[in-house]
């Protein structure tokens, strides 16, 4: 971007954040209830995502006696040389197991 003046101190500006290239999409419809439902935990392998999930299933078996888990165990690091492949796999994956929503778990 080159600054143009007219020479009345007014300068030619762009927004920095750029043209949309991607048109929103709505969300996806939000479970009633995890009752009975099948949560995916999906997980980087950085920090400590296997002591959250234990914690993570503790409580919501507290709230949701009927709530079943995939483990993190089943999809492997999703921040790995493979990634891109694991990503893209998610959706059949999920219909494989029968899962209903996801935890994804990373570093901070």
């Amino acid at each position: 971007m080159t600054d143009q003046s007219s020479g009345n101190g007014m300068y030619e500006v762009v927004w920095p954040s750029g043209e949309r290239k991607q048109k929103q999409r709505p969300l996806a419809k939000r479970l009633d209830t995890l009752n009975g439902k099948t949560i995916a935990q999906l997980w980087d392998f950085l920090f400590a995502g296997d002591q959250v999930f234990v914690a993570l299933e503790e409580k919501l078996r507290e709230v949701y006696p009927g709530v079943k888990f995939v483990s993190w165990r089943e999809f492997g690091s999703t921040h790995a040389v493979n990634e891109k492949e694991l990503l893209a796999s998610l959706p059949q994956r999920f219909k494989e197991l029968g899962v209903d929503a996801a935890i994804s778990c990373m570093a901070c």
